[in-house]
């Protein structure tokens, strides 16, 4: 075997292995950044759930306001 066709040899095995790692470790990367965009979804859906039972709170304590001001004005009448 000469040297040229050695070092071609070597060539191809260092390239095909490193191109190997390159596939796996972006494959790696990818699983990662899913997994954390399905976190964050969840994170966001809890955090909306949250606002809505804040805004329905907020929605009750308005409604019992309005009827308390109905009820003093009713009374001043």
């Amino acid at each position: 075997m000469s040297t040229a066709s050695k070092v071609v040899l070597g060539l191809s095995v260092v390239l095909t292995l490193s191109t190997v790692a390159g596939v796996h470790l972006k494959q790696t990367w990818d699983r990662q950044r899913l997994h954390e965009g399905v976190v964050r979804d969840l994170e966001r859906l809890q955090r909306r759930k949250e606002n809505l039972k804040l805004l329905e709170e907020q929605r009750s304590l308005t409604r019992q306001l309005e009827e308390e001001r109905e009820r003093r004005r009713a009374e001043q009448s």
